[in-house]
């Protein structure tokens, strides 16, 4: 299958697309994709592979996945010292589960793509002013002028070379002794202000450092603890930027989207007959798809059916989000569907987007303990099943914002003004993080 021109089936309806100047095929946007199309590869289609087999591990219990970063990326925000602070932030949260479940951890980062956003309405009304809502910097800006949310092609180039830098210092951050596990008492130094997590991840580096010493003296090389792998992920939203980026593998002769090595279809575009699902059928990256309160047992085995007819392991990731109130009661028959049914795949809790509510203020926020909540809730469901509990989806930020309400910290509705930063969902800061790796890391001792 190596024309890509005829991969896609065509006519299908896409949902959640920009309402580009001169429409999909307008001037603008084949301009843009033309430019997307003679770029080179953000990921390799082998390092999609490597996950793949890791994802398939993680499915049988032997490894946690671990997926963290930002609700929407925006352009101003990639910066070296936000970059390295989420990284640093997934890199400690890891760091503990690893440490007290005994599990490899798989890191994968909510970021280098994350730039478009579904949104609930076409538009925004502010007084007697409606423009286009903003989706995110892939397609406009957040600023509230007529100019500012002009769907731009052109900013998925920006997209895409926004993306490239950031993977470039992930992986310089990743490979190049930054992520080595002999500094997790560096990558701690004036970053967790609450102190009793912080005290806690210092007991934990300070055991893990003689650990390591020990294993060192025992012959193993120190060498092995100084890189990790941390691949990158987003929702497949924008199909022209998605299948722009669509390479045919030279090995294989088969097509992946390298755009990121995960991409997951969202819970407003998985419509079995929708241009998002057939996109995310033909190629062979690992593949998420959302799971809200409404799925039905009847759904997810008929997005199973599209996505991994042969099921093949590591293929395929469902992302329960199904919110604190919920998890307990709508979990259980899908599990038991989809076990019954022998299909392989990985079970991850995203405890954010079911749990969103709007403070008195009026900012968007969840409560620390509902998150936490659901994440337990996710748990006693698949021990009540015998099933795994494979992982979490989480956004978060590495920086001290205040954007949910609770946790050690104690944010309250009137504290949300302090650092409110987030371009779109509310995040949680670096020291909700490492208390929410604490409590899974019990979750996953006790399981």
């Amino acid at each position: 299958m190596a024309n890509l021109d005829s991969l896609f089936t065509p006519g299908l309806v896409a949902a959640q697309q920009p309402q580009w100047p001169g429409g999909p095929d307008g001037a603008e946007v084949r301009a843009a994709v033309e430019t997307l199309k003679k770029l080179p590869p953000l990921v390799f289609a082998g390092e999609c592979d490597n996950l793949k087999a890791r994802i398939a591990e993680a499915a049988e219990g032997k490894a946690f996945w671990l997926q963290g970063g930002d609700c929407a990326e925006t352009f101003a925000a990639a910066t070296a010292d936000s970059i390295r602070n989420r990284i640093k932030t997934i890199l400690q949260m890891a760091a503990v589960l690893q440490y007290f479940a005994s599990l490899p951890v798989i890191k994968v980062g909510r970021m280098a793509g994350q730039f478009a956003k579904p949104r609930s309405n076409n538009d925004e009304t502010r007084g007697d002013v409606t423009l286009p809502a903003y989706r995110g910097d892939a397609v406009n800006d957040i600023e509230f002028t007529e100019e500012a949310r002009r769907p731009d092609p052109q900013r998925l180039v920006q997209v895409y070379n926004t993306s490239s830098a950031t993977l470039n210092l992930v992986r310089a951050f990743t490979q190049g002794g930054f992520a080595d596990l002999r500094q997790v008492h560096e990558w701690n130094k004036g970053f967790v202000s609450d102190p009793r997590f912080g005290a806690r991840y210092e007991q934990m580096a300070t055991e893990l450092g003689r650990a390591l010493d020990f294993m060192a003296s025992a012959g193993v090389d120190p060498e092995a603890f100084k890189t990790v792998d941390f691949y990158s992920s987003h929702e497949a939203l924008i199909l022209e930027y998605e299948k722009a980026l669509t390479r045919i593998d030279s090995r294989t002769d088969l097509p992946y989207d390298v755009s990121a090595h995960f991409v997951w279809i969202g819970e407003r575009t998985r419509q079995l007959d929708g241009a998002h699902m057939d996109f995310a059928a033909k190629i062979q990256n690992p593949i998420g798809i959302k799971l809200g309160p409404k799925t039905t047992p009847e759904d997810a085995l008929a997005m199973i059916a599209k996505l991994n007819p042969t099921n093949e392991p590591g293929r395929l990731t469902l992302i329960t989000r199904m919110g604190a109130g919920l998890i307990r009661e709508k979990l259980p028959p899908l599990v038991k569907a989809i076990t019954e049914s022998g299909a392989k795949v990985l079970w991850v809790c995203d405890p954010m987007h079911g749990n969103t509510y709007e403070a008195p203020s009026g900012y968007k926020t969840r409560k620390f303990e509902d998150v936490t909540d659901e994440v337990r809730g996710f748990f006693e469901v698949h021990k009540a099943q015998g099933t795994h509990p494979g992982g979490i989806h989480i956004e978060l930020t590495g920086d001290d914002v205040t954007e949910c309400v609770g946790g050690g910290e104690q944010i309250s509705h009137e504290d949300l003004a302090t650092r409110y930063e987030t371009a779109c969902d509310p995040r949680l800061n670096h020291s909700q993080s490492l208390e929410l790796a604490f409590l899974v890391a019990e979750m996953l001792r006790d399981r």
